[in-house]
């Protein structure tokens, strides 16, 4: 009972000390890609992206910011917040789809597919939500505690050591993520073939991780802000009492 009481306390102190513009950013990725995940973006025998692809580096390069200042447990409740809001909007968009109202493009098409179609794109289907978030969790505990142990080995104290950092654990936790949800998605329930489903996940990562390399400057110029006006400083002075 102490040891949840703990750990209530000190997710309390964790969300009123992250910036909450990193969190928004967090949790609006992780929703957004999820659902435009369902339109194809790009796609040829052995490389296949989806549009959830364009939104899907926020997450890790938020996580990795998270994790250089906070820590990576903090990176890893956060992603299990964002997790848990974005299965309560995959609930909503359900619950939605299955009222008898129409779309507005239904009656600027006047087509009963057209309205289906947004029902069945919004609605989703259960086992890619199961899948998609079974990658997430995986993904995001691989990214935080990899992030972490490397930072173990280096002296964190210039943009040289945050890349290296961020870059290795992205580029592997990216590729859990993407096997992840085509072994439990696309083999079973698309046909993809073992030689596809290893080659996309190698595929989308690299093209994922480089979005995260274009951007990490920024990410971590952020985090130097964050050092300097001891943003945080709560919940680290508790983390380590």
């Amino acid at each position: 009972m102490n040891l949840i009481r703990k750990e209530m306390e000190d997710y309390r102190i964790l969300l009123r000390s992250v910036p909450s513009l990193v969190v928004t950013m967090f949790v609006v990725s992780v929703i957004m890609m999820n659902l435009l995940a369902n339109k194809e973006l790009f796609s040829v025998k052995y490389f296949a992206l989806d549009c959830g692809f364009v939104l899907s580096w926020i997450s890790f390069l938020c996580m990795d910011m998270i994790c250089k200042r906070f820590g990576a447990k903090a990176a890893a409740k956060i992603s299990l917040l964002a997790l848990g809001i974005n299965l309560l909007a995959t609930l909503v968009f359900k619950l939605i789809s299955l009222t008898p109202g129409k779309w507005g493009e239904y009656y600027s098409t006047g087509l009963t597919e057209v309205n289906d179609g947004l029902n069945a794109t919004f609605g989703g289907s259960w086992y890619v939500v199961f899948g998609s978030s079974v990658a997430m969790l995986v993904a995001a505990l691989c990214n935080s505690f990899l992030n972490h142990a490397i930072a173990k080995g280096l002296k964190n104290v210039g943009y040289r050591d945050f890349a290296l950092r961020s870059f290795i654990s992205t580029g592997i936790a990216q590729f859990v993520d993407n096997l992840t949800f085509a072994l439990i998605v696309s083999y079973h329930f698309f046909g993809w073939t073992a030689a596809q489903v290893l080659l996309c996940s190698i595929t989308g990562a690299v093209a994922e991780l480089l979005c995260e390399v274009l951007f990490s400057p920024i990410g971590y110029r952020v985090c130097c802000r964050w050092e300097a006006e001891n943003v945080g400083e709560q919940y680290l002075d508790y983390a380590v009492s």
